[in-house]
């Protein structure tokens, strides 16, 4: 499995596991172990095939590879890794760790 990442600015969470080729995002999950080589599942934002706003374009099985892109929610001011992420090669089953900014730390404001 080859899993694209285009990140975008939301503060919506994003869960991910794999499970040979099913994945569970925010607890739905979508199987595509059906999805023969060499076909793909055309899925945008005009013909939403897959019913998951976090798979964005097509889902296709190359070579017998699974190829797909998620979106990747950050916040306003992502790093380099989180802005422009490599692709996730062969994930192993189980929970996908995902690129992830530190949570901003809230300052303690105290009055004078």
């Amino acid at each position: 499995m080859r899993i694209n990442l285009s990140p975008l600015f939301t503060e919506d969470p994003l869960t991910v596991s794999k499970q040979g080729d099913a994945l569970t995002i925010n607890g739905e999950v979508f199987d595509f172990s059906d999805l023969p080589d060499g076909a793909t599942i055309q899925n945008g934002y005009v013909t939403k095939v897959i019913p998951c706003d976090w798979i964005v374009g097509p889902v296709s099985r190359i070579d017998g590879e699974l190829h797909l892109t998620l979106v990747l929610p950050h916040g306003p001011n992502p790093s380099q890794a989180v802005a422009f992420p490599d692709p996730i090669a062969d994930p192993a089953d189980g929970e996908i760790q995902l690129p992830r900014d530190p949570e901003p730390e809230e300052e303690d404001h105290v009055e004078a």
